[in-house]
């Protein structure tokens, strides 16, 4: 399986004061001397004195110190005397003693205990500090001194440590995986008599193994998990030092067998090796004194020491062996885990590439990047999402500028981009990974679907993982039994795994998308992490600059906004983000500040938990499976990218307490390192790094910047009808440059062009020799491409077409000059096949298509020089009219031309062949004749046979003949088309017009 890499940003940062140690080193154990008797003798005076002394102290000499009966109101007016102050002091001193005696017990117990990290006493402070110094110099030369932290060598230092200590931290994080209980209860009932023997650890052991310290790791307390980064920082002053302890213990074999492969994956009963300068009363030394320590764990330490570097003669980062055993049971951390990555299968000849590597191999030289922004380029979901959604806002808007008019429109083409949203617009073309989209959102139904089928819950899923070779792991946040076929078993009973090849076979489910929260954050490795964020028991924060935060909050937002495995999303932004709207008005919204989101969400979580609780339901899960899955229990998401106050934190620490069970997620920015009731703690650094060392994450991580987020918003903005160039002209407005194509050939007698292209129905080429068999189609595919983008591609954007699994620079290069050789150069020397300024390929004007010079005529009929003389008009549309056959590019192979679901040319066509048709009709109907009307309908409506202005038109012209039975047979017809939806209002209302009969005539058919 792939391995994390080890050297890291965080680990470089580490203060000097704690040296990096990846070595065993000898640990001299110093022996009992005379000093230590005094200072246990001292030790037992002072608690004598403090705990003893005191009390008695104060009952001799100044007795009781509150009256004796109920005080009258008199008692308000007397004055003031010593006796006064010296009754008050008297009640402050016994509450001291009172304190101070508590946190005495306190430490005792957990010394003759062995618990390690005893309880603390509420407001103890410094009480409970001088407390444990005391308790640990008195059994210093007992058998529990061991077990004492921090020793006596840490008195007098800085109370910040103990105040904050990283158990309490880790309490507040569940982080990913939840325990499994049984396995749990086990472990730490068979570890309880081990540790109660380990706690004496001051002499004996190997002398063969060296003076090096040890640490047993602990069983779980409730919800809090022993890790590697508290082990460091409890035990070397810094928990980013955890990689030292990785380091030093990987790929070793434990007492139950297994191995430490990932630093997020450590279990009860484990050894660990130590750094030399560990100091802490939890380790265990192993000189030849330890008498007190048991024989077992004695000779499981010693079996341990033996796999280690200064055994093998090995570096401490030199095995590479091994790597999976400390996966099978996860379920005792509460970590982020990566999966065990799988070999794709060998039979394919093309290993399907996963999510993010589709299209890593496309460039190779660093110029062939130029302009892209590498942002979009490694974020495969997200991109898909935007083009996905920038194609339906283009279509939506082609279709509402046909429905305004019927000879004129503001534009058939998009506005046509230039600057930073150009190259947004590649980066999307070539960063996008649809079918890895499509898979996810297959895979999730079908789980759904099968899930129901067995009258099974949806388990609750904390992380989906897209590995290197295509699988798809789900991380559980606990077991929850054997998953349905296709799905297997992961590394363990928390991962369920489907591989890419069962997911291809699923079939689109008609159930409610099952993990809508899911959110691309970034990648470890060659895998790609989902966090889902509405399963989240509480906050999500994330800290850093708040231009890095607002990256990763943007690309969260705009993810989700148009993810294609969601159904509903409400995505409310507070802080950032109001220009995001345009991306999804109907899921994002934004909020001024953090009183509307308390009133917002107060209002919404109420509801929610009066809602599940009338439908019977625990979570929102249940709701979207079985009978209820029709109410969707849609996710809403809160981004606040502004730090609350202390006090506005905990009002939505209190709010988010229940929020994983409703569906609701928050993710709140920080500037600090603290945020009040945070569940899980995220970092991003100022290197794309995203930081979670409590979950075992560090990811590259997927972000937005500023300049690609304008830029992806004005791509949207310009697609809006209502807001984007020529919106403002109205229905009619078909005057002006939006309604000018991008490219017009002269369609002149003198304009014959060198190379023709028939794309308009099968693909043919007229002006060109055939190229060799073996390369045809992907010179025929390039070109295609090329001819639908007069404006110019991307070299990085055809490769990505002709190539969407990958390709080597040497082989695209290859093929354009093969391109370039094909297409030749015009009688003057001129290449048909440049490169402009920046950097695109362009085609020469001599090289054109037949739908260049469909749009050509249709726009000198209409509004070039057909404006002015009806005849010209008419010849042009009919030309126009007759180059229409069929289907764009109608006979392409199977398998190829993948890049035209990315095109809104497939619904530019039929409107323009519609409007072709639909001008030539009201040509020939201004002069009565309706035959020919109806014929130029008919041949528009061979193309396009859903437009139902043409449908209209029809009727009309047909009622224009004067022949009511030909009328009543083809509203025959057009009823039949309908099927079960009917006849749309409006055409139903154009019959009742024409031929108010036509219900009788469709009753005696039925």
């Amino acid at each position: 399986m792939p391995r994390r890499r080890t050297s890291s940003s965080a680990s470089s940062t580490a203060p000097s004061a704690a040296p990096r140690n990846r070595t065993p080193q000898p640990v001299r154990v110093r022996r009992r001397s005379f000093g230590d008797f005094v200072k246990a003798f001292l030790a037992f005076v002072v608690l004598l004195v403090l705990v003893v002394g005191v009390p008695l102290a104060l009952a001799t000499q100044i007795g009781w110190p509150l009256p004796d009966g109920a005080p009258g109101l008199d008692w308000l007016q007397r004055e003031i005397t010593v006796k006064t102050f010296l009754n008050i002091l008297t009640v402050v001193v016994w509450f001291a003693w009172a304190q101070f005696t508590a946190c005495v017990l306190v430490e005792v117990k957990a010394a003759l205990s062995g618990v390690g990290v005893p309880g603390r006493v509420p407001g103890s402070g410094p009480s409970q500090l001088l407390a444990r110094q005391l308790v640990a110099a008195l059994l210093l030369v007992g058998a529990t001194a061991a077990s004492l932290t921090p020793g006596l060598s840490q008195l007098g230092q800085s109370m910040e440590g103990y105040q904050k200590p990283s158990v309490a931290a880790a309490q507040q994080t569940p982080g990913i995986f939840a325990q499994q209980q049984e396995q749990a209860a086990g472990t730490a009932s068979a570890l309880a008599e081990q540790a109660g023997q380990a706690a004496a650890r001051a002499d004996g052991g190997s002398a063969a193994h060296g003076d090096t310290k040890y640490y047993r790791i602990q069983p779980p307390e409730g919800r809090h998990h022993d890790s590697l980064w508290e082990i460091a920082d409890r035990h070397l002053g810094d928990g980013r030092r955890y990689k030292e302890i990785f380091e030093l213990n990987k790929d070793r074999v434990q007492p139950d067998g297994s191995k430490l492969s990932e630093a997020s994956l450590i279990r009860p009963g484990w050894i660990m090796e130590m750094p030399g300068d560990a100091r802490g009363g939890e380790l265990v030394e192993m000189p030849d004194e330890a008498p007190n320590v048991s024989e077992q764990v004695r000779q499981q330490i010693s079996d341990y020491a033996r796999t280690g570097d200064h055994a093998q003669g090995g570096g401490g980062s030199g095995a590479q062996g091994g790597g999976s055993g400390a996966h099978g049971g996860g379920g005792d951390n509460a970590q982020v885990s990566l999966p065990e990555q799988r070999p794709a299968p060998a039979t394919p000849a093309t290993p399907a590439p996963s999510a993010g590597q589709e299209h890593a191999a496309t460039p190779a030289a660093a110029d062939d990047s130029f302009g892209l922004p590498e942002a979009l380029l490694t974020a495969p979901l997200l991109a898909a999402g935007l083009l996905g959604a920038l194609g339906r806002r283009r279509r939506q808007a082609l279709w509402q500028s046909a429905l305004g008019s019927v000879g004129g429109r503001r534009g058939m083409e998009p506005p046509t981009p230039t600057g930073d949203a150009q190259d947004v617009q590649d980066a999307l073309l070539v960063g996008a990974d649809p079918e890895g989209v499509r898979l996810l959102d297959r895979a999730l139904r079908g789980l759904a679907a099968a899930l129901t089928a067995e009258s099974r819950p949806l388990p609750v899923v904390y992380a989906a993982w897209m590995g290197g070779n295509g699988d798809l792991h789900l991380q559980l946040a606990q077991p929850a039994g054997k998953p349905p076929a296709p799905w297997q078993l992961g590394q363990d009973q928390t991962f369920w795994m489907l591989a890419r090849a069962d997911a291809e076979r699923y079939e689109d489910a008609d159930t409610a998308a099952p993990y809508p929260g899911l959110v691309s954050l970034g990648t470890m490795d060659d895998s790609r992490l989902l966090l889902n964020l509405e399963s989240v028991p509480g906050i999500v924060s994330l800290g850093g600059t708040e231009a890095d935060r607002t990256a990763v909050f943007a690309s969260v937002a705009a993810e989700l906004a148009t993810n294609g495995w969601s159904d509903r999303m409400t995505i409310t932004l507070v802080g950032f983000g109001e220009d995001l709207t345009p991306l999804a008005p109907n899921r994002i919204r934004h909020l001024d500040g953090f009183e509307d989101l308390f009133e917002t969400m107060s209002a919404e979580t109420r509801q929610r938990r009066g809602a599940l609780g009338a439908a019977g339901h625990d979570s929102v899960l249940t709701g979207r499976t079985g009978p209820a899955q029709h109410t969707r229990w849609a996710p809403h998401l809160v981004l606040l990218a502004t730090q609350p106050s202390d006090e506005d934190a905990l009002r939505l620490a209190e709010l988010a307490a229940d929020a994983g069970r409703l569906g609701i997620g928050y993710l709140v920015g920080t500037e600090g390192t603290d945020l009040p009731g945070a569940a899980w703690e995220m970092r991003i650094t100022g290197e794309g790094k995203l930081l979670a060392p409590l979950l075992g994450l560090e990811l590259e991580a997927q972000t937005l910047p500023a300049a690609q987020r304008r830029a992806v918003v004005e791509l949207f903005t310009d697609a809006d009808p209502e807001h984007g160039p020529g919106g403002s002209d109205g229905p009619g407005g078909a005057s002006g440059t939006a309604n000018t194509p991008p490219f017009l050939v002269d369609i002149s007698e003198q304009g014959r062009p060198a190379v023709y292209a028939r794309l308009v129905g099968s693909y043919e080429i007229i002006g060109l020799d055939a190229p060799d068999d073996d390369r045809s189609a992907l010179l025929h595919e390039a070109l295609a491409l090329l001819l639908l983008h007069r404006e110019g591609v991307h070299p990085r954007v055809l490769s990505s077409a002709l190539w969407p699994r990958g390709v080597t620079a040497d082989v695209r290069d290859a093929l354009l000059e093969r391109l370039r050789a094909w297409l030749g150069t015009d009688p003057d020397g001129t290449p048909r096949l440049a490169t402009d300024a920046t950097g695109r390929l362009t085609l020469a004007k001599s090289v054109v298509s037949d739908l260049d010079v469909l749009r050509s005529l249709y726009y000198e009929a209409t509004q070039g020089r057909g404006v002015g003389s009806r005849q010209v008009r008419g010849r042009l549309l009919t030309d126009a009219l007759v180059l229409v056959r069929g289907p764009l590019l109608a006979d392409r192979p199977e398998g190829r031309y993948r890049w035209l679901t990315h095109e809104i040319v497939d619904a530019q066509l039929p409107l323009l062949v519609a409007d072709t048709g639909l001008a030539l009709c009201e040509f020939h109907l201004e002069k009565g004749r309706a035959e020919k009307a109806i014929e130029a309908l008919n041949a528009a409506l061979r193309t396009a046979p859903a437009d139902e202005r043409l449908w209209h038109e029809l009727l009309r012209a047909t009622h224009a003949t004067g022949d009511p039975d030909r009328l009543r047979a083809l509203a025959a017809d057009l009823v039949g088309r309908s099927g079960a939806r009917g006849v749309p209002p409006r055409t139903e209302a154009l019959l009742d017009e024409l031929l108010p009969t036509w219900r009788d005539g469709v009753a005696a058919a039925g």
